[in-house]
């Protein structure tokens, strides 16, 4: 079974890595007091660790030599002692840094969730809701150790690194030299690596991301897998990207795992390097025994570093994927927005004007072309036509969720470009033939159309569209928690409920976009009274395929070819007998 959109690998726009992490690392300048105290204890813990060495080289060299007891007591309790300091010093480092990077997490998920908030339809029509599930939480959590590590690890180690070159060039540069002689040949094997570990992280990251989008459509859309026999090719494709996702899982691992031992490598290397060329030194005796063993300790010290930000930068590597892919979400423009001048839309009468409207989608050839209608405030129109000739366009233009390429629209004499979104759309009623519930109570649900709306109102509106009777025969009435996409109740119920939740909203400018064609002819006939009363005083627009259900709009627009090619009440049009005429008879006939 094809399934293109989840199985098409996502394409990310590509810039340096310098230029994505200085922009992740922007969020962290919000907590400087917080990062300031972490430098502070960076800087004590790392003075510590430096003076271990040179602790030891005077117990050897001085109190073991002279057989000083006391002395070598006091210096190993002073040492114990700043070392268990030390380690509590780390402790409350790691707890600043944690609590900061999980604050930043926080902030860059919302961030993120409010910008998708702002992005128009054609963003959603291109991308399965489980890639972008994928961007919002898995790429999210994937910054965490990045964040955190980059100011407890990256900076306390690149600081004893630091020093610990100064001190071992300072004491004997040639012990000093030999410790890093094989430094060269770590930079070139963990640059090669790096390279190969971002490409392969990047592919990783795109087939996490098909495998999300694919289980989530799959397990929304399981009643169509089981209605048609299809689990068995459901189950081929699920294993086709499971396959993928472990492929390049395996890839991107055995490239990151290769950091390790190049550093491991080069390490053992320099220190059989160091320690001949100190026992030669020794034989000459310009080393004595401790300086040879506290060299021994700052290798360790040298390397140990080397390592951590060997491992930091191939977790860097791994997931500076996900930072892309988050601020390519962020740095994608929202399709519709307020203008500069925008002004809040007075409280709507309800005169709208199509004037010389073009619209397409994508490169597709014009679905409305040179549209031009009048609406008179409360005047109710009916919108009918074949499948695909253009009437929910013209809905969806009016609601803005699309702008026009072409023309204008005019609501009470205000161009929609000259108005904000939302003073617009808090005065229109949007259903749609699939009206979503969410998870909760019936008089959340319902209360969703207003939020300030009181008890009463709610049930009110429930009442107007008859909807309060089946609300008051379950278990908990209004106070009944519904689950997702409101399981457990039917279409009939559902689509009832949105229209309580659209009735409740009190729109100035009413839009039923294939409202009932999910409800029965009993429910319907229920419903038409409370219809009646939503349009009363409004102005509304009513696209249907029943056109049993429009026989009292005030207008009735036959949209085809790109246009209105017809225009009357329902009596009007039959006497015409055109394009009107042949879509009721063959409804009748049917």
């Amino acid at each position: 079974m094809a399934r293109n959109a989840t199985k098409q690998d996502e394409q990310i726009s590509t810039k340096t890595k310098r230029e994505t992490l200085f922009r992740l690392f922007k969020y962290l300048l919000q907590y400087k007091l917080t990062i300031a105290i972490v430098f502070v204890l960076m800087a004590a813990t790392t003075a510590i660790a430096l003076m271990n060495p040179l602790l030891i080289e005077r117990a050897i060299d001085v109190h073991v030599k002279n057989k000083d007891t006391d002395g070598l007591i006091r210096i190993g309790i002073f040492g114990i002692s700043l070392n268990l300091f030390m380690i509590l010093l780390i402790k409350l480092r790691m707890y600043l840094m944690a609590r900061v990077s999980n604050d930043v997490l926080v902030k860059i998920r919302q961030e993120l969730f409010e910008h998708i908030q702002t992005l128009g339809f054609g963003f959603f029509d291109s991308r399965p809701t489980g890639k972008i599930l994928a961007r919002l939480m898995g790429d999210v959590n994937s910054l965490k150790d990045v964040l955190a590590n980059s100011v407890t690890t990256f900076i306390p180690d690149a600081i004893t690194l630091i020093a610990v070159v100064i001190i071992m060039i300072a004491k004997n540069g040639k012990l000093g030299l030999a410790s890093m002689s094989t430094l060269p040949l770590m930079a070139i094997g963990v640059w090669f690596v790096q390279y190969k570990s971002h490409k392969r992280w990047q592919i990783f990251r795109k087939k996490n991301s098909n495998l999300n989008a694919f289980l989530h459509e799959d397990i929304s859309g399981m009643r169509v897998i089981q209605g048609f026999s299809a689990e068995n090719e459901t189950e081929e494709t699920f294993d086709d990207l499971l396959q993928q996702h472990y492929d390049s899982f395996d890839m991107a691992v055995r490239y990151a795992d290769a950091f390790g031992p190049v550093v491991d490598i080069c390490w053992g290397i320099a220190g059989m390097m160091m320690y001949w060329v100190g026992v030669v030194l020794i034989g000459k005796g310009e080393v004595q025994v401790g300086a040879l063993m506290a060299f021994g300790s700052y290798i360790a010290m040298f390397w140990q570093p080397l390592m951590n930000l060997s491992n930091f930068y191939n977790q860097l590597v791994t997931n500076i994927t996900g930072a892309e892919r988050i601020f390519e979400i962020l740095d994608t423009e929202p399709e519709i927005t307020d203008a500069e001048h925008a002004v809040e839309l007075p409280k709507v009468q309800g005169d709208i004007m199509f004037s010389h409207v073009s619209f397409h989608y994508d490169e597709d050839p014009d679905v409305l072309s040179d549209v031009s209608f009048h609406v008179k405030p409360g005047e109710t129109i009916a919108l009918v036509g074949p499948t695909g000739a253009g009437k929910s366009t013209i809905v969806n233009l009016l609601s803005r969720f699309y702008d026009v390429q072409k023309g204008d629209i005019l609501i009470d004499g205000y161009s929609l470009k000259d108005i904000s979104i939302e003073s617009l759309r808090k005065q229109m009623g949007i259903m749609t033939q699939e009206n979503f519930l969410f998870s909760g109570t019936i008089r959340e649900n319902i209360r969703y159309g207003r939020l300030d709306a009181t008890d009463e109102e709610v049930e009110a509106a429930a009442k107007i569209v008859n909807a309060h009777d089946f609300i008051m025969k379950l278990e908990k009435g209004y106070d009944t928690v519904i689950k997702e996409r409101g399981a457990g109740l039917s279409i009939g119920q559902r689509q009832l409920l949105a229209f309580a939740r659209t009735m409740v909203s009190n729109p100035r400018i009413l839009i039923l976009d294939e409202a009932t064609s999910s409800i029965d002819t009993h429910t319907e006939l229920l419903v038409q009274q409370g219809i009646e009363q939503m349009l009363k005083g409004r102005t509304s627009f009513v696209v249907a395929h029943r056109l049993s259900t429009i026989q009292k709009a005030d207008r009735i627009f036959v949209v085809d070819r790109g246009g209105i090619v017809e225009e009357g009440n329902a009596k009007e049009l039959m006497a015409k007998k055109g394009e009107y005429y042949k879509l009721y008879m063959a409804q009748f006939e049917a």
